[in-house]
């Protein structure tokens, strides 16, 4: 089970990366409209191609309602670019040089799988709004019905 937390009045961190659109992204120039950021382990890997790609499949959705979309990783630009052509997603992939944000906000941190620890992604979903607030969290994710969870969130925002 994932965990959900709606978080009214926590400011998601000033953050700037860059992105498989060329460039970069950063959080203030996305005032005024809401987005979600979605951190996954790695490019290309089962769960992390599931979830992308349910969030290509719905993006129509998210779309009409406003909501931009960006998938970050540690995964170079290169990767992401071969990613992003295998799976053909339609938004563009951030990549968090040095875990900075993913830091900040708590999703780096120790993993555990098949007995073995390691340092790592958490799988977390945010959604921001407008005004660069996290009005809901999802942290340690599960994929399946992930996004169907995202969507109900977004159609809360109203």
């Amino acid at each position: 089970m994932f965990t959900v937390r709606s978080m009214p009045t926590t400011k998601m961190p000033a953050w700037k990366m860059p992105s498989s659109d060329g460039g970069h992204v950063a959080s203030k120039d996305l005032k005024g409209s809401p987005y979600i950021l979605y951190f996954y382990p790695r490019d290309s890997t089962p769960g992390c191609t599931t979830e992308a790609c349910d969030f290509r499949d719905n993006m129509a959705r998210l779309t009409k309602a406003g909501v931009k979309v960006f998938g970050v990783s540690r995964d170079s630009l290169a990767s992401h670019a071969k990613f992003i052509d295998k799976q053909s997603l339609n938004f563009p992939l951030l990549v968090d040089e040095g875990q900075v944000l993913m830091e900040k906000i708590g999703v780096w941190g120790l993993k555990k799988f098949m007995g073995r620890e390691s340092m790592g992604i958490i799988r977390s979903t945010f959604l921001v709004d407008g005004t660069g607030k996290i009005v809901r969290e999802w942290r340690k994710v599960k994929v399946k019905g992930h996004v169907d969870e995202v969507i109900s969130a977004v159609a809360d925002l109203g």
